[in-house]
């Protein structure tokens, strides 16, 4: 289905969007924009909704459960403003965000479904899903100037590290923190501090008086923790060609770098126990 505005699909969403759990992807370009698709469709969602300007257009082939809504995803607060919306449109269901050219990956997701992965959350008493970016892109930036390369992507296998996060009085807040590593780590001086953290709220169940903030956090400080009090809970990886299209595309970058390469690069398998192995996300309790 296509809606002319977040409006219209907002509107509508209790009645074509009866159950969850329901993807939000936001299209930047036209990189990897159907293998993004395709990827969240088998990984078991029961909607996707793809947030692309009207200009954009989608491919051919699409899954008949993907929606597609017309708004400008560059503007100021876009992932704000569609998460909000959508929050108060579907209350008590989990909604999923990622851009183009990512790739979700959660514990045993070769044979267990999204859904199973959430009922378990639910089990656990967890409202979210804790998700780190793991940063991807292509060896040879000759042949893939763009810095994507879906076919043989490389990773950095070390370089990740944690601080706990502070309000603003400097008191250190319960359970959360910012991870830091990956490309925007090793080019920090080509980030925007404010996107340099790799920690991402991925998974979040729409409640009530719920509101994503600026800085992608939650008004309800629950929400943002890692886990629970009593035990480890389970984490998810975001595979992300996103910072490598952006230190591409920028001028200033694009000049002083000819590799994302180094020695602590490794060829991505596209299984999660490789991540796990390296504790790029972990099962906790799931078995």
């Amino acid at each position: 289905m296509h809606y002319p505005s977040l409006a219209a699909l907002a509107n509508d969403a209790r009645r074509t969007l009866p159950d969850g759990p329901v993807a939000l992807i936001l299209i930047e370009d036209d990189v990897e924009v159907a293998s993004t698709i395709t990827h969240h469709a088998n990984a078991g969602f029961a909607h996707l909704i793809a947030f692309c300007a009207p200009e954009h257009a989608l491919p051919a082939e699409v899954p008949d459960k993907l929606h597609r809504v017309d708004f400008d995803v560059s503007a100021e607060d876009a992932l704000q403003t569609i998460a909000n919306a959508m929050i108060k449109a579907l209350p008590d269901q989990w909604l999923y965000y990622c851009y183009n050219a990512e790739y979700l990956l959660y514990p045993f997701c070769e044979h267990r479904s999204v859904g199973e992965m959430l009922t378990f959350m639910r089990e656990e008493r967890r409202d979210t899903v804790m998700s780190y970016i793991v940063d991807l892109y292509a060896k040879d930036l000759t042949v893939h100037a763009n810095g994507v390369d879906r076919d043989s992507a490389y990773f950095d296998k070390s370089g990740y590290y944690a601080l706990a996060r502070e309000d603003a009085a400097g008191e250190t807040l319960d359970r959360q923190i910012n991870i830091f590593g990956g490309l925007r780590w090793r080019f920090e001086e080509h980030i925007p501090k404010a996107r340099q953290r790799t920690d991402r709220i991925s998974f979040f169940r729409a409640q009530p008086g719920l509101q994503m903030l600026a800085d992608r956090s939650f008004n309800l400080a629950e929400y943002n923790t890692y886990s629970c009090p009593w035990h480890n809970n389970l984490s998810a990886a975001i595979c992300s060609f996103r910072t490598a299209k952006a230190l591409r595309r920028n001028p200033g970058s694009r000049a002083v770098i000819n590799t994302f390469h180094w020695p602590q690069s490794a060829q991505f398998s596209w299984q999660s126990q490789q991540l796990m192995d390296l504790g790029l996300m972990e099962p906790g309790q799931w078995f």
